[in-house]
Order: C-alpha cells, then structure tokens, then sequence
C-alpha cells in the first residue's frame, strides 16, 4: 500500500480552525502539505495555523458568501501558485428540529453554509484543478447524509445534498484528473453543538437513534480517513462515500 505523502503539495481545508478541520489540516502538515487553514473565525485560524507553523497559511472566509470565497481561493493561489487538495469540512448543526417544525431562516441559514458553501468553494477551486490536470476533493458530508433520523430536517437535507454533490462532481470530472469523495462521520468529539438549543420534540423523537451512536469518536480518526481519500494510495477511488462512524450505520 501506498503510505500517503503529500510532498510539495497544496491542501486548502475549510473550518480548520477547530474539531475535524482542525485535525486535517494537521495531519496533512504532517504529511507534507503546505496547508491553507479556513475558518469563519480569524482567532481559531490563527490557532490552528501556529499550531502547525510555517507550513500553513490561516486564511478567514465565509463560504456562505460568494466573495468571501473568492477571495480564500485568490489568497491561496496568491500564495501557492494551486491546489491540490480541497477539503469541504465547514459546516454548522441544525436544532434537531422535525420538518413540522423548522424556522424557514433556519432551514435557510444551515442549507446555505452546509450544501451551497460547499458548492462555492468547489466551483471557485475546480478551474484551477481542471487547468493544472487534476485534483482531489474530500468533502464532510455526515451519517445524516445518507439516514432520515441522525439529525433534525435541515441538517440531514443539507448533508443528503453534499452527498449528491459529491457523486455529481466525480462523474463531471473523472477525465479530468480530479476525484471526489465524502466521508460520513459517526459522533465525533467536536464543538459543532457548542450553543446550539435543542429542539425538545425533535431531540425526544430522534434519541433512540441517536444513542446507537453514542460512542464518540475523536477527529484525528475523521483527518485519517480524510487523508487516505485524497492520497495516491486512494488514486482509484472516486465518488466514494465513507461511513465513518465505528459501525453505527451497520446497524
């Protein structure tokens, strides 16, 4: 097997300022990237980006908005000249609301970070992976992207969406060099629920589920799947989408 190197190469990660972005732009510092570190947050950042020292770039951006990302890819290339790898890992929790009962600006504001920020760091990344003949993509998508009763409506819509997107951008560009995969991550012990109110009947409805997943993982294990998938060792696989999750969707 290939041990994964990435030797000269670019990564840009979006939401690396803490939990599972956090752990891949470390690991693939540590593999040899030179690493972009995207996040909402300057401070978290910056954190992460010490952390790893010269070897990474902290960049902050919304991708939620369209200038926003242009701008993180601009500053990237700027710095770099490419990108190599992209990892779409930027994305926020929904109340665990049921359909019923989701505000629309909710439903709005998670669909618009989660599925369309995704799309635009994606579509503002591909010309310059389509120009210098190949790339690869990880996206973050969840359990939620492929189950009804892992997270509340918005949320699992969203990530059912990036589950397409995935799919969608690995047949578009296989020709070109460029593979796309997802990785589904199980509980993972991350700051994604820091402040986020829990929708009382939705939490109640979604419990039994929920619990069959109450083992948490820790998001180096996330960054080590992440890793392999944009790696030479996984030059074959493309369109993949990941469980990773200890098993909890086998049951």
């Amino acid at each position: 097997m290939t041990i994964p190197t990435f030797d000269k190469r670019i990564a840009l990660v979006t939401g690396a300022g803490s939990g599972i972005g956090r752990a891949m732009a470390v690991a693939f510092a540590a593999a040899g990237a030179r690493v972009v570190v995207c996040d909402i947050d300057a401070g978290s950042a910056a954190d992460t980006a010490a952390g790893i020292g010269d070897a990474a770039l902290p960049v902050t951006a919304d991708i939620s908005a369209e200038d926003s990302v242009a701008a993180l890819v601009e500053t990237a290339i700027s710095r770099y000249g490419r990108i190599d790898v992209l990892c779409n890992n930027a994305g926020i929790m929904d109340t665990m609301a049921l359909p019923a009962d989701i505000p629309p600006h909710l439903w709005e504001r998670v669909l618009r970070v989660n599925l369309t920020g995704t799309f635009l760091v994606t579509h503002a990344v591909l010309p310059h992976m389509l120009s210098q003949g190949g790339g690869a993509i990880v996206n973050t998508a969840s359990e939620a992207g492929i189950r009804g009763g892992a997270a509340g409506a918005a949320y699992t819509a969203s990530k059912h969406g990036v589950v397409g997107l995935t799919r969608s951008v690995a047949w578009a560009y296989a020709k070109d060099g460029i593979r796309c995969n997802a990785i589904l991550p199980g509980p993972t012990l991350t700051g994604i629920v820091t402040n986020t109110t829990l929708d009382p009947a939705g939490a109640a409805r979604l419990s039994p589920v929920l619990t069959l997943g109450e083992r948490l993982a820790q998001p180096e294990q996330m960054a080590d799947a992440a890793l392999f998938l944009a790696s030479d060792a996984a030059s074959f696989v493309n369109g993949a989408i990941v469980p990773v999750d200890g098993g909890w969707s086998a049951a």
